[in-house]
């Protein structure tokens, strides 16, 4: 997976995350309250059965309440009354009341008229539950509520009923009245399809919320990523100019050198070489003394030569170390230009890597030719130090401040050795700060631990 990829993936797969943690959320909390609210809604309704089923009872009670009173355990009559005024006493299509004795023999039902004089103990439900005979039990046991499944009058098809059975125990017969449950289970039924609905709708608004808002974030990463590689692009071809600019002015540089310096001296030492020459052969007395001027001419271009080799590679960074190049360095640079550089590399422990000390060379390189250049400095000094594993650097002279000398190199240059000697000290971790004030210019190079061999050794022997 690219970088771009990536960044991307780690934008937009959070936000899909947390969208979808927080639909769940709220998808699992408004289930949980709407199912409460079921639940109660459901309770209170059955409450509500409960206590239509007990006033039913209280008010057929209330009806036979004389006659049974005042009948005796076997009066025929009475219970022949009671039977009629039981038997007229219903309400709705689907409520009326019903009697069994103990026995189970079915007295009063004014729904289905097969069942009088038959007994039913034994009957029982679609899920098994012997009806009656727990009918029976609830009222020998003072009276309560039984739920059971029976044959709805007004459908034909068997349904939820909630029956209170009370006990009429002189005459040992059980008098009962229920209620049927199917419109409490319809209601909800159809409470809880409207939950589902409200999930639904819920979960549908907060997808078309977050589908658009995911999509504006992948557009904008993507905007944000194709802009940052068209800035890339434009720094690496910015980039790219530098270092072919750069490459252009180190070869004219060279090629100036080569041709102002070297050239001019070995044309001399020809020149010089064809005079002695020709004093030879002539016999004059001066011959040694225009040989001694070849010899000189020719000193002067190994010099030259060496410069050269000491500005591309300095063969003392390779040879003595870091400390010794800076000294190596100081020296043709004062001998060039007069300014005295002094070094103080004494507690300096040379451990770098040989990248880092070329780094720190080529810096040191940098900011001399900017004090040579721009600075007008009479004198400076270079510091070497290592603190921690860590290598620093100074570089101050006594000029007239950056801020002076940066618009002419900015002019000049570009502003390339600044930005060489940062991308120098950027490329091994480290940092480069300037300080520049009227009294003059501090140049600080700092290396991490990273840069130093010793941590490469660290790091093997773990």
């Amino acid at each position: 997976m690219s970088l771009r990829h990536q960044i991307i993936a780690l934008t937009v797969i959070p936000l899909i995350v947390a969208i979808l943690t927080v639909t769940t959320f709220i998808t699992l909390q408004s289930a949980n309250l709407i199912g409460s609210s079921i639940g109660t809604f459901e309770r209170n309704m059955l409450k509500a059965k409960e206590t239509e089923l007990l006033n039913m009872t209280n008010l057929a009670l209330s009806a036979i309440q004389g006659i049974y009173q005042a009948a005796g355990p076997d009066d025929e009559a009475a219970k022949e009354k009671v039977r009629e005024i039981l038997t007229s006493l219903d309400y709705g299509q689907d409520g009326y009341f019903f009697a069994y004795d103990y026995d189970g023999n079915n007295i009063v039902h004014p729904r289905q008229t097969y069942r009088p004089g038959r007994n039913w103990l034994d009957l029982t439900d679609p899920d098994g539950d012997h009806v009656i005979a727990n009918l029976i039990g609830k009222a020998k046991a003072g009276g309560g509520l039984h739920q059971y499944k029976w044959q709805k009058p007004s459908s034909g098809e068997m349904a939820d009923k909630l029956s209170f059975a009370v006990g009429l125990d002189k005459w040992k017969w059980m008098l009962g009245t229920g209620v049927y449950l199917d419109d409490v289970f319809l209601q909800t039924a159809a409470a809880k399809a409207d939950l589902r609905a409200n999930i639904r709708r819920t979960f549908t608004i907060v997808a078309l919320t977050a589908l658009p808002s995911v999509l504006l974030v992948f557009a904008a990463c993507i905007l944000v990523t194709l802009r940052e590689r068209r800035m890339a692009d434009g720094k690496l071809k910015e980039l790219t100019k530098r270092i072919i600019g750069a490459q252009e002015q180190e070869r004219a540089r060279l090629a100036r050198e080569l041709h102002d310096g070297i050239s001019q001296n070995l044309v001399g030492v020809r020149y010089a070489i064809d005079l002695a020459s020709r004093k030879v052969k002539s016999g004059a007395n001066d011959a040694a003394q225009a040989i001694g001027k070849g010899a000189d001419a020719l000193n002067g271009a190994i010099k030259e030569v060496r410069r050269l080799s000491h500005d591309l590679r300095p063969r003392a960074l390779d040879d003595l170390g870091l400390s010794a190049a800076l000294q190596a360095l100081l020296s043709e640079f004062f001998e060039r230009t007069g300014i005295a550089m002094s070094l103080d590399a004494a507690p300096f422990r040379d451990t770098l890597k040989p990248e880092a000390a070329t780094a720190l060379y080529r810096v040191a390189q940098e900011a001399l030719h900017n004090i040579e250049k721009h600075s007008g400095a009479t004198r400076g000094d270079i510091k070497v130090w290592t603190v921690t594993g860590r290598v620093r650097m100074t570089v101050s002279d006594n000029g007239g401040g950056f801020e002076k000398s940066a618009k002419r190199n900015a002019s000049s240059e570009g502003g390339l050795g600044i930005r060489n000697m940062q991308e120098r000290m950027a490329h091994f971790g480290g940092v480069l700060l300037i300080r520049s004030a009227e009294d003059g210019t501090t140049l600080t190079a700092m290396l991490p631990r990273s840069a130093s061999l010793a941590a490469i050794k660290t790091k093997d022997a773990a």
